[in-house]
């Protein structure tokens, strides 16, 4: 594992302490903004690990400056596991828990940190 941040436009990715980190930077309203943003990352930029099976851990948290978008977290939660579905594990119903959060932060932006939950190990 490594801990350097590939980065390719406004995504950028890396693996550390057994998780992958993605993070976004700037935020939008329209969710399904980012499902082919995150997912054209992985497709021709991350050199990463390979999907896994087991039960994950996904924490997405969006960080916003000022008043908080107008963007339903269930939305955003759905585009982004589409996205990284087939990058990080095979199938979303893999994901055994689920937290999205939305809170103030030092600049707008979404952080997403996939982490197994035990299981077969590796890809």
């Amino acid at each position: 594992m490594t801990d350097a941040w590939t980065q390719h436009g406004k995504v950028r990715a890396r693996e550390a302490e057994g998780a992958i980190e993605v993070v976004v930077d700037g935020l939008t309203t329209q969710a399904r903004y980012y499902k082919p943003l995150i997912y054209e990352f992985f497709r021709k930029v991350w050199r990463g690990a390979r999907p896994g099976w087991g039960e994950f851990s996904v924490e997405i948290i969006m960080e916003y400056v000022g008043e908080p978008p107008w963007l339903d977290l269930d939305n955003l939660a759905k585009a982004i596991l589409d996205a990284i579905k087939g990058y990080v594990f095979h199938d979303d119903a893999q994901v055994a828990r689920l937290l999205v959060e939305r809170r103030p932060g030092e600049r707008e932006r979404i952080l997403i940190s996939v982490r197994r939950i035990g299981g077969l190990p590796g890809a």
